[in-house]
């Protein structure tokens, strides 16, 4: 939902007339954007789910939720990373960093409401909190590395990329069902049969 495979068309395909310096320039701000929108979309949204009284398993069973259909929207599509072109005004300022290489290629909608799901599934604790900030933090700067180097990727890799791609799909999409399965048996839907 945040990974840099998705990143690598939509930026050689909006950069590839720019100069180096230039495209290092779209994509540092890209990523300083793409962190501050996800950091405020934390904080918000776990306060507000907060103040509402959700239950873990019921916002566990929202994560599960969330990376099966993501996921599964990813199989669905064979992995094949779709092409952006934008020709107005704002390509050479901050306009085409923010949007759409920050929001919403990078930070997807649906990536916002997982980090939102995950940051308070860590429920303040300092363990919990730091490793979903080490995770986006290494999601983001694998981004920044995929966009400064977007075009040797796309010719050495391409392929094998979209390949994993649907691997890490399916692999994903058999994550978010246990997830539902598990916490649907917490919150009593059903009995959990043993492993």
């Amino acid at each position: 939902m945040l990974g840099p495979i998705k990143i690598l068309v939509p930026f050689q395909d909006l950069t590839q007339r720019f100069d180096l310096a230039m495209r290092r320039r779209i994509a540092r701000r890209a990523i300083l954007f793409s962190a501050a929108a996800l950091l405020v979309a934390g904080l918000l949204g776990r306060t507000m789910l907060e103040n509402f009284g959700i239950s873990l398993p019921v916002l566990a069973l929202t994560g599960g939720t969330i990376l099966f259909l993501v996921a599964l929207q990813t199989v669905m599509q064979g992995g094949t990373p779709s092409r952006i072109y934008r020709d107005d005004v704002f390509e050479q300022t901050v306009g085409l960093a923010l949007m759409p290489i920050a929001y919403p290629i990078i930070v997807t909608p649906q990536g916002v409401a997982a980090v939102i799901v995950f940051a308070t599934l860590a429920d303040g604790q300092f363990e919990g909190s730091t490793v979903v900030i080490g995770i986006v933090l290494l999601i983001l700067a694998l981004n920044w590395i995929s966009m400064l180097f977007a075009a040797t990727i796309l010719k050495w890799a391409g392929t094998i990329l979209q390949i994993f791609g649907v691997v890490l799909g399916v692999t994903q999409v058999a994550l978010g069902l246990q997830i539902i399965l598990h916490n649907l048996s917490l919150i009593g839907v059903f009995a959990e049969r043993g492993q």
